[in-house]
């Protein structure tokens, strides 16, 4: 029996799209009927509409699937979340790990809904300093904690593979609000998104 792989895509998307790939594969100057060539458009298709898929999906109502009362206020942390996002500049990858700490106030969420929080603003094209406020604001709106961190360490093949050329900068980006504005709270997230504990 053959392999089939079962996806879904929204067809007047994916045609628009292959059209316009195919165009743009032609003017690079490369020979769209060539066998290795010539589904390349329908993959990239099908790939671009995985990658920005967080476009389609709102990050609160994720939040809100898995949100419990619960009476803690100690610090938690969500720690080397791998995150894979495409520069709106380019359109070229950055990747890396992001940071989130929240304390509640009556409310938490599911551990796995902060990774795909981070999931939902990664997969649009972006830029890091706007992605780590987007996941702090759906945290700080959803669950109306006492104080939200982030931050996001990524490297950029927009830097990497062109321009500039440099192999190994890394670009940080944080975000605090609220009890993390208070050096001693933040103190506290660093320190610990620094240490191995496990």
């Amino acid at each position: 029996m053959a392999y089939r792989k079962h996806e879904h895509f929204d067809e007047q998307v994916t045609a628009g799209l292959i059209d316009h790939y195919r165009n743009t594969l032609s003017l690079l100057g490369e020979d769209i009927e060539r066998e290795g060539i010539i589904k390349t458009p329908e993959r990239v298709a099908k790939s671009m509409q995985y990658l920005t898929q967080g476009y389609q999906i709102d990050a609160r109502d994720i939040i809100n699937s898995a949100k419990f009362h619960e009476e803690v206020s100690e610090m938690i942390i969500v720690k080397d979340i791998e995150l894979y996002s495409l520069c709106e500049h380019h359109m070229l990858p950055f990747y890396g790990k992001a940071h989130v700490a929240y304390i509640p106030n009556g409310w938490i969420t599911g551990l796995s809904k902060i990774a795909r929080v981070v999931d939902v603003y990664a997969r649009r094209l972006q830029v890091q300093e706007r992605l780590t406020t987007q996941i702090l604001n759906a945290i700080k709106e959803t669950l109306n904690p006492l104080g939200v961190a982030v931050v996001i360490e990524a490297s950029h093949l927009c830097m990497m593979m062109r321009g500039v050329q440099k192999q190994n900068s890394v670009t940080t980006t944080s975000a605090f609000w609220g009890e993390f504005e208070k050096n001693e709270s933040r103190s506290e997230f660093i320190r610990l998104i620094g240490s191995r504990l496990h």
